[in-house]
């Protein structure tokens, strides 16, 4: 009897439930895969306590997996049954053993990437290359600020940034959280907790201000990152950690000719296309050692509560996940 974790109404880790599922059948352009890892984050967060909205309740929670095909419904081309495949986003219902999947939205894992660097790396992975490649116009030696630098998406950016000659600021709240992502590449760390990172920010580029601000912290650092931006850089606001940003008046961009973005993967990762190029860049990456994915922490399915208690209380650092 395979298993999954669901959740019938919204609130604390507690409220995920484990329980004995059957084996779906997969449709028309679906394909049912058996899970090996699971990705675990943030956004799994919200989505437990209801500050994303699941379809209907209740719900198994989870956007990402690696696995194995193992079966295939009416019109499936592109994956054939033992494909070793990741995905991410698309439906909810990773957090099971086995799931299905539209086919087309799954990804093939090449040779010299394992299933688990795969569920550990693939959100966040094209999460960061879209945020360095693609949301802001970036140049070798332009300095940047990235909030949360120890998290999963801000350990891979500054290694990311590091190779292509970018400097990076990383804010994080803890002393351990700083030495990972020093070790990341970021060539400066400001813990907000002990420092006013506008002032620090302001020291570091000589009053110029940053190119890019990368901001998935939301209300308490919203107003704050735009001040450090120079003229006609880009705040990236791509995550609500804190809360949701305040609402502001606009017109605050004028001065400086600022630029604000919410970047959300969906419209980035829409086409087949998008999905393939990004995939292959970050499996490239990966497998000429640009990148280290992880992942710092592996839990079972039974550990499922005391994951999402690590999550929301960062206790984690770089990626985590389910592995089965």
């Amino acid at each position: 009897m395979e298993r999954a974790v669901r959740i019938y109404g919204y609130g604390p880790p507690e409220v995920l439930t484990i329980e004995q599922t059957e084996t779906p059948v997969p449709g028309p352009g679906e394909a049912l895969i058996q899970h090996t890892a699971i990705g675990l984050n943030f956004v799994d967060v919200y989505f437990r306590r209801g500050t994303f909205q699941a379809p209907e309740l209740p719900a198994i929670l989870g956007n990402e997996g690696a696995g194995v095909v193992e079966a295939v419904g009416p019109g499936v081309s592109g994956v054939s049954v033992g494909d070793r495949v990741v995905y991410a986003d698309g439906p909810l219902g990773a957090y099971a053993t086995v799931r299905v999947y539209p086919a087309d939205r799954l990804v093939r894992i090449p040779d010299g990437v394992s299933d688990t660097q795969a569920a550990a790396s693939f959100l966040r992975g094209v999460t960061a290359r879209m945020l360095l490649k693609e949301v802001a116009p970036l140049q070798r030696g332009d300095t940047v600020l990235f909030h949360a630098a120890a998290g999963g998406v801000g350990l891979l950016f500054a290694q990311w940034a590091r190779a292509l000659g970018l400097r990076v600021i990383g804010t994080v709240s803890s002393e351990a959280k700083a030495a990972a992502a020093r070790r990341a590449g970021c060539f400066e760390v400001i813990n907000y907790g002990k420092e006013n990172f506008v002032t620090r920010v302001q020291d570091l580029t000589g009053g110029e201000g940053v190119a890019a601000v990368f901001d998935s912290i939301g209300r308490d650092t919203f107003l704050k990152s735009l001040e450090v931006l120079r003229p006609r850089g880009v705040l990236a606001a791509f995550g609500q950690a804190s809360g949701p940003p305040p609402v502001f008046d606009p017109f605050l961009l004028a001065p400086k000719a600022l630029h604000l973005t919410w970047p959300g993967r969906h419209v980035y990762s829409a086409s087949r296309k998008q999905i393939e190029t990004s995939a292959a860049d970050l499996f490239d990456a990966i497998r000429k050692g640009v990148l280290d994915v992880g992942p710092a922490r592996t839990y079972s399915l039974n550990d499922i509560v005391t994951a999402h208690h690590d999550l929301e209380s960062r206790q984690i650092v770089g990626a985590a996940v389910i592995e089965l």
